[in-house]
């Protein structure tokens, strides 16, 4: 009797296994019911007959579970603003003017990196109107040239690009917030370390628990991070008012033309400049986007250009070269020697900076991931949202005209093509880096279900299911419309 009931149970416990997305014998998903609330249970797969369970409520309201449209225009340019002003401002100053080595010429470098992010910009914005996809380049990437080349820029970001960038992010803000406590000493390692590590744990849990958190907490700081770049430009300007200006007569004096050296101070610049692609992450979710995506990069990139201009004018009016290569973050200089007393609130502009950019960074990271995710290029798992909360949980604790687009491409194969010359060892890791995805490409993603490794399969449906249960969250309603009508695209 008991080894009887042992099979039973058995029998009964094998019916529901969780889904993986990759056509598993069960899948769990929110199925769309009118009604006033959502039901969520087990669905059998497409060849067996679905059995309707009789205990449904009756037919009401409807609530289908997608992301949610709730990016309005300035939600959109405090995002561009705020991901394009990180600290990169703060010590980018050093980087142009070491390759540049005058202050009339490094002034041009910056103004043609802020003219060559308007172009990039605008080739996104249009991009993003006709392929209204989440992604950014990813998407744009898999529309135009297929599977394998966007999994490779998908490959790129996730194992290089995001990571280092956001922990670098979190380290420069742990460091600049604990500064005013050690005037005259360097704060403790491990410190800065835990910091960095809470702040990446609490800008997560913000944008897990609702977007408009995380839209609100980006709104607040970009205007922080704005009104201290603009304290620096009011003083810059007030100096130069007052005849200093003896630091702009011969301004092009001693200029390097070198095409390397001009490359690499392009870099530099173009360092604070990135981040104006961060809305084109977030498409889905932005209420008229034909309409506020185009708008708010037209209104961010004209308003970063000019904010960067000014404060390299204020920076150049009080330092000398000498004064600005000689520092590790010339805005801390510059505040030592103009704003007295005042001078530890720039640390803490600083701080607050990094704070609003990798909150932003975390936010266009996660649906980068999640896109990739209902692609097929990520465990299906990335590709769902809380069943209450409309937020991509999993992904986020994973962490024109034809002229433009061809200037915009010429320009980057440019930049590209000179530093593989001046810095090859560099540029050869960072080419092996994104080719490193090849294999598990064609593991992972070109091979058919039925040929992957039994271990594979068996660990995505055991995380799967692990991560469904703990974060309470199910596939999108697109994404199961989408499986029942066509096979995705790397199949």
């Amino acid at each position: 009797m008991m080894r009887w009931l042992m099979k039973l149970m058995f029998a009964c416990c094998s019916q529901a296994v969780v889904n993986t997305g990759v056509k598993e014998p069960f899948a769990m998903e929110a199925k769309e019911l009118e009604s006033p609330a959502s039901t969520y249970h087990f669905i059998p797969e497409t060849s067996q007959p679905r059995e309707e369970d009789d205990t449904m409520p009756p037919q009401g309201t409807t609530e289908t579970v997608q992301l949610k449209k709730e990016i309005s225009l300035l939600n959109g340019v405090s995002l561009v603003v705020g991901n394009m002003i990180g600290s990169g401002i703060f010590v980018s100053p050093k980087g142009v003017l070491v390759y540049t080595a005058s202050y009339g010429l490094s002034l041009v470098i910056w103004a043609i990196g802020g003219l060559f992010s308007v172009v990039g910009a605008l080739c996104y914005a249009e991009l993003g109107t006709t392929i209204t996809k989440s992604g950014a380049s990813y998407a744009y990437i898999l529309e135009a040239f297929g599977g394998f080349i966007a999994f490779i820029r998908l490959w790129a970001s996730l194992l290089i690009v995001e990571p280092t960038s956001q922990a670098i992010i979190a380290i420069t803000f742990a460091n600049y917030i604990i500064q005013p406590s050690f005037p005259t000493c360097d704060p403790p390692y491990l410190a800065c370390r835990l910091l960095a590590a809470a702040c990446i744990c609490l800008l997560t849990f913000v944008n897990c628990a609702y977007v408009k958190w995380g839209t609100r907490v980006q709104d607040t700081f970009t205007y922080a991070k704005v009104l201290a770049l603009i304290a620096i430009i009011v003083m810059g300007l007030v100096k130069l008012c007052q005849g200093h200006s003896e630091h702009f007569q011969d301004a092009f004096e001693g200029s390097s033309w070198d095409m390397g050296n001009l490359s690499l101070a392009l870099y530099s610049a173009l360092f604070s400049y990135s981040g104006w692609d961060t809305l084109n992450f977030v498409t889905e979710e932005i209420k008229n986007p034909e309409r506020n995506l185009p708008l708010a990069i037209g209104i961010s990139l004209p308003i970063v250009t000019l904010i960067y201009i000014l404060t390299n004018v204020a920076y150049y009016t009080v330092l000398s070269i000498s004064d600005v290569l000689g520092s590790d973050a010339v805005a801390v200089t510059f505040a030592d020697q103009t704003f007295g007393m005042f001078s530890w609130t720039i640390p803490i502009a600083v701080a607050l900076s990094c704070f609003g950019g990798l909150n932003a960074s975390i936010l266009a990271s996660s649906r980068l991931f999640f896109v990739g995710s209902r692609e097929g290029h990520l465990p299906d798992l990335l590709s769902m949202i809380h069943i209450e909360r409309f937020t991509p949980v999993p992904a986020l604790l994973f962490n024109l005209s034809l002229f433009f687009p061809i200037v915009f491409c010429v320009c980057s194969l440019f930049l590209v093509i000179v530093p593989l010359f001046g810095d090859t060892i560099n540029s050869l890791i960072g080419i092996g880096i994104a080719l490193s995805g090849i294999p598990i490409y064609f593991l992972g993603v070109y091979l058919p279900e039925s040929r992957r490794p039994l271990f594979v399969r068996n660990i995505l449906a055991a995380v799967t299911k692990v991560t469904q249960q703990i974060c309470f969250c199910v596939l999108t309603e697109l994404d199961v419309a989408e499986e029942r009508k066509v096979e995705r695209k790397t199949d």
